[in-house]
């Protein structure tokens, strides 16, 4: 992993001193907060009405402005791409203040990103953490196919390196397509071990279950995002050493052997997987290439939206 990055201290100091509003502590603001998994519920039904044409625009007037002008309260944050395509707070159909997010190509977790994501879940009290990646990415694709970057990209994408490497190794029958797609989602896997791996905060979080953190990626022409679920290994990076990194994948065992600490192969997309609006939340007990069960649907009691 990357640590020569410095932390955007600046803007982090400029989001510490954002105000509550008048008459709301902290602690009245993280009791008010949904569930993990009314806030996971939120972002589906946004996407499904974004995914079929049936947009609602939520928290989006001058009121709201006026609002959020206080204080801001996000129910999500979301570590997503960069890229154009992937306008993360229109595809869950939310509005202002709803979301915090952290957009970087190849929506790795290196020391901005994890930082960031603290201040989200640790200081705004959100309850859920979305890794997302998504089809087409063109990060994972260089790596993929070892293409020259220039300037600071090698920095920015030695991230992904690990996933790439551990397709390969596992996966060895897969190339072109479809070694990008199952690198694309193994890179979301790997972005959420690095996230694990270098904060201890969101672990304690997480532990304490004040927090879930799910993987994603989002379908560039269907609008659709297929949800991955918590990291199949979780249990086990919960309590592994802080600061332990992922072994790269030429280190690592055969595939009959368990490693529980490498980033999980990737099952390759279906298109009943697409198809599927309930969160999918991969099977731990395989630990060389997990399958993914559908996840009992979340409810927030009746339908009630704390945040509109």
């Amino acid at each position: 992993m990357n640590q020569t990055r410095p932390i955007a201290i600046a803007s982090l100091l400029a989001l510490v001193v954002t105000p509550i509003p008048a008459g709301q502590n902290a602690h009245d603001a993280a009791a008010n907060a949904p569930t993990p998994d009314q806030a996971w519920l939120m972002l589906r039904e946004g996407n499904a009405r974004f995914a079929s044409g049936n947009v609602e625009n939520p928290n989006s007037d001058a009121a709201r402005r006026a609002e959020v002008a206080e204080g801001q309260h996000p129910f999500a944050v979301i570590l997503s791409c960069s890229d154009s395509r992937v306008p993360t707070e229109r595809l869950f159909d939310r509005g202002i203040g709803d979301l915090f997010v952290i957009r970087v190509a190849g929506n790795v977790s290196d020391t901005d990103e994890v930082g960031t994501i603290e201040y989200g879940a640790g200081h705004l009290h959100s309850p859920l953490v979305v890794v997302m990646g998504h089809t087409s990415c063109g990060a994972v694709k260089a790596v993929a196919t070892g293409a020259e970057v220039h300037g600071s990209i090698p920095g920015l994408v030695d991230n992904i390196i690990p996933a790439v490497e551990w397709v390969r190794k596992n996966r060895p029958g897969l190339a072109g397509d479809e070694l990008i797609n199952a690198s694309i989602e193994a890179n979301v896997w790997r972005s959420i071990d690095d996230l694990f791996t270098e904060s201890e905060e969101v672990r304690g979080l997480v532990q304490s279950n004040k927090l879930k953190v799910v993987g994603a990626v989002y379908d560039l022409a269907s609008g659709k995002v297929r949800w991955l679920g918590e990291h199949p290994y979780q249990d086990r990076l919960l309590t592994r050493p802080i600061g332990i990194e992922t072994p790269h994948a030429q280190n690592a065992p055969e595939p009959s052997a368990p490693q529980p600490m490498l980033t999980p192969a990737a099952p390759m997309p279906t298109e009943q997987a697409h198809q599927d609006e309930k969160p999918m939340k991969p099977n731990p007990t395989n630990s060389t290439s997990p399958t993914h069960k559908t996840a009992d649907a979340p409810t927030h009691g009746g339908g009630h939206d704390p945040h509109r």
